[in-house]
């Protein structure tokens, strides 16, 4: 197996305009619009930025936020972890966009922080940062 097992993620919402307008603030970052890859699927699709090239020669997985007939946001899915300088610093960017802090940031260790927060969906996402 790969060392970096997770190539892609996608993060399903029933709202995309709170979801991206949450995303974009709290990782101040742009998201762009992808074209539904199914001809006869109807699909908005906003994809997280990465290297695209490097490919999949560097550390880190590329993903987006999706709204979809028969996908749903919510509780008990794939927990997806953002890496970010200090998780602390993002989870209060994420309440003060709507979110709720869950964990706030606390030493994993060796294997720096982490921290975990509900975005305006109801989503569950981990932060982790190393100091």
């Amino acid at each position: 197996m790969l060392t970096n097992p997770v190539v892609h993620f996608e993060i399903y919402v029933a709202d995309m305009t709170r979801a991206k307008v949450f995303y974009e603030a709290v990782f101040e970052t742009v998201l762009q619009n992808i074209p539904s890859p199914i001809p006869d699927v109807a699909m908005d699709m906003w994809c997280f930025p990465m290297d695209k090239e490097s490919g999949m020669t560097q550390y880190g997985s590329g993903g987006m936020l999706v709204k979809m007939e028969g996908f749903s946001p919510g509780v008990g899915g794939t927990l997806v972890y953002f890496t970010c300088e200090d998780c602390a610093v993002v989870a209060t960017r994420a309440a003060k966009q709507g979110g709720e802090v869950v964990q706030q940031k606390q030493s994993i260790g060796e294997h720096g922080f982490c921290a975990l927060v509900r975005d305006t969906e109801g989503n569950l996402i981990g932060l982790h940062s190393m100091q």
